[in-house]
């Protein structure tokens, strides 16, 4: 199949060079960041690392969405929530999608899938979530973090029916990829399980400014782990939705995450350090939105989404 990646970020770079690479299929390239996609062009591919080591260019195919005419088999979608929406609308004005395409995005937080599916078939769009940290140093220049063979994702459709050809082809590419695939049999479960995890790591990295393995030093780290969960756990079960790992099995994957990834900044404190709008919202605050759906107060994630809110605001002040 071919795949066409929108959105030239950290992620969607490794799952697109990995593709190429790995897999042999052919990928394209969406961007609209203007200083990436022209630094791109002006190197003739990315800089991709691995753990800041064997820095080497790629070759690759990168478009804007006006000067695109292919047509890829499945969009791999990796924005951030906060920029989805206005991404996609561009894109389907540049008429780059079309009725017989897929879509399958692993991006952080909730929310998402709303917007994808304004654009999908329902029964061409399959979920996603990554355990893959991976850092955009600049415009043309990424950084995977971990060890090779170390990436590990889950997916499913996103009607919750069973893998259709394309999604069976889907799974043996990024398979192929070596980007670990697992198949899940429920979106909403698979996805939520991921949404938890990164209400600990990544807003409590991002508050405190520490890598994930200076954060797991702290002897109460997974004390605060456990609060975060308990909560998020009581929010999803009174709305019916049950994670695909136990708080305990929660608790120990953030321990054993924070040390296998020890020097990685989460996503959020990337977005953070740079000056960027945080995704809390969609991670602690779709949480904590959950839980008042359904009658629960998630009083640890609200304060915690509102502590973010005043570090970012705090940023004029330095």
């Amino acid at each position: 199949m071919k795949y066409g990646i929108i959105g030239a970020g950290a992620m969607g770079y490794r799952y697109g060079v990995l593709l190429q690479e790995n897999a042999g299929v052919e990928v394209d390239f969406i961007e609209t960041w203007e200083p990436n996609i022209e630094k791109v062009k002006e190197q003739g591919g990315v800089y991709v690392s691995r753990d800041h080591e064997n820095k080497h260019l790629v070759p690759i195919n990168i478009y804007y969405p006006e000067d695109y005419k292919g047509h890829p088999d499945v969009w791999i979608i990796f924005k951030k929530q906060m920029q989805l929406e206005e991404e996609l609308r561009r894109d389907s004005a540049a008429g780059i999608f079309h009725d017989d395409q897929y879509a399958f995005s692993a991006m952080n937080g909730m929310g998402h899938f709303d917007k994808i599916e304004k654009y999908f078939d329902k029964d061409k769009i399959v979920c996603g979530t990554a355990m893959i940290a991976t850092v955009l140093n600049g415009p043309g220049d990424v950084d995977f973090m971990g060890p090779v063979n170390g990436e590990a994702m889950h997916l499913a459709p996103y009607n919750d029916k069973k893998p259709d050809a394309t999604v069976k082809n889907l799974y043996d590419d990024l398979k192929e990829a070596k980007l670990g695939p697992i198949m899940a049999n429920n979106w909403i479960n698979m996805c939520m399980t991921k949404v938890v995890f990164n209400a600990v790591v990544n807003t409590l990295c991002t508050m405190f400014e520490v890598q994930m393995g200076q954060f797991i030093q702290y002897p109460k780290a997974p004390e605060m782990a456990r609060q975060l969960f308990n909560e998020s756990f009581d929010a999803c079960e009174r709305a019916g939705i049950y994670m695909d790992e136990t708080r305990d099995e929660q608790v120990q994957s953030v321990i054993d995450t924070s040390h296998t990834l020890k020097y990685h900044y989460p996503s959020m404190y990337q977005d953070f350090s740079k000056g960027r709008e945080t995704e809390v919202d969609y991670i602690n605050g779709y949480i904590a939105k959950l839980g008042r759906e359904n009658d629960y107060v998630c009083r640890t994630h609200e304060f915690v989404v509102n502590q973010v809110h005043l570090v970012e605001q705090m940023r004029q002040f330095k």
